[in-house]
This record gives structure tokens, C-alpha cells and sequence, in this order.
């Protein structure tokens, strides 16, 4: 249970750090006052309603157009920068041994180790409590 809460709190943390750092932008399409469409990572098309230029330089136009194009910018965290080329010979020193030690902290032994295997039991020759006539009361 403490592996699976460990492995969702590490996928949830990842995706906090992936949303805070992602930017986007967010294009919306006014006609007069109302919005017609909204657009999200893309250009918003529009309504069809925009006033074009005239062909001609003659001609000008002093006509307001009732279309406007709004855009919204979100811009996410940017001061996550990771520099390895500022560490010190000390701190990697320090990082290599945590690691190595904190990885080897919970590897447990397969195999039950005796220091006395490969030493043999003695042979009992004759019984010495009976040779020194010492018994247990």
C-alpha cells in the first residue's frame, strides 16, 4: 500500500510541475460585444463579418468594424532551470554516496549467512562430565 501511494503522489507531483511550467494562449473572437468563438492553442477563425480593404487606393473607408480579436496569454513558471554544470566535486561526491547508500538500505539478504558453516562440530569421544564427576543438581 505504501508503494502505490508513493508511485501516485510522485504521477500527481509530476503533472503539478508539467501544468505550473506549460504556457498557452487563448484566442477569442468578438462580434460587436458578443463572443462567437473561442480558441485555445490555435487562432480563433472568425465570423466571416470582417470589413475588407478596399481594391483600390482611391476609395477609403472610414467605417468602423464592429469584429475585434482578443487574446489572452497564460505564461506558466519558467524559473525551473536545473544547472549540473554548478555542482561542486563535494556535492557530487555527497549525491553518489546517498544514492548508493539509500539504494542498498532496503535490499534484503536471500540467503540465510552462518559464520560457523564451515567449521565441524567436534566428535565426542567420552563424556567428560562423567570423566570429572561433576553433575547438574
Amino acid at each position: 500500500m505504501k508503494q502505490v501511494s508513493h508511485k501516485i503522489m510522485s504521477i500527481l507531483m509530476a503533472f503539478v510541475v508539467l501544468f505550473s511550467t506549460m504556457s498557452f494562449t487563448i484566442d477569442m473572437h468578438f462580434c460587436g460585444d458578443t463572443l462567437v468563438e473561442t480558441a485555445v492553442f490555435h487562432k480563433a477563425k472568425g465570423c466571416g463579418m470582417e470589413m475588407q480593404k478596399p481594391s483600390t487606393n482611391d476609395c477609403e473607408m472610414t467605417k468602423k468594424n464592429c469584429c475585434k480579436d482578443e487574446q489572452l496569454v497564460v505564461d506558466g513558471q519558467d524559473e525551473l532551470h536545473l544547472s549540473v554544470d554548478q555542482v561542486t566535486f563535494n556535492q557530487q561526491l555527497f549525491i553518489a554516496s546517498f544514492v548508493y547508500t539509500y539504494r542498498t538500505l532496503f535490499e534484503g539478504s536471500d540467503k540465510n549467512v552462518t559464520s560457523y558453516a564451515a567449521y565441524k562440530s567436534p566428535l565426542v569421544i567420552r563424556q567428560l562430565y562423567k570423566l570429572d564427576e561433576t553433575y547438574l543438581i
